[in-house]
């Protein structure tokens, strides 16, 4: 089932930010001390295939959006990836404004959760 593109929020949570959010990534993982991230990136995020995940009502209810990534050394490795939303990125997708600035520090990786052997990563927005 598909959804009036006005009634998804796609000018939070659209290309523009799914691009950031991967160079983001990967930058958090190079400068990771974790010597296991070193070389693993991320080589492009998804939209969601189902637009009922980018209402407003959606995500103030699962406060998370479900999508595909690929990452690895490679950046090939198809992983299933978790954003769950915090109050200020909640605020904001509210209003229709950039999710730019919910982005954690690439300084560290304490906002990510990865898990290489079943291939999900889960990310923590502000």
């Amino acid at each position: 089932m598909t959804v009036n593109k006005k009634d998804a929020i796609r000018e939070s949570f659209n290309e523009d930010f799914c691009a950031l959010l991967e160079y983001h990534l990967t930058k958090a993982f190079n400068k990771s001390d974790d010597k296991n991230l070193s070389g693993f990136w991320c080589d492009g995020i998804l939209m969601p295939t189902n637009d009922l995940q980018l209402t407003k009502k959606n995500i103030n209810d699962k406060r998370k959006i479900v999508t595909k990534a690929w990452l690895g050394y490679d950046g090939q490795g198809e992983y299933e990836m978790t954003i769950n939303f915090g109050q200020h990125s909640l605020s904001r997708y509210a209003k229709g404004i950039s999710l730019s600035d919910c982005l954690p520090s690439e300084g560290t990786l304490e906002w990510v959760s990865l898990d290489m052997k079943s291939k999900t990563i889960e990310l923590q927005l502000m």
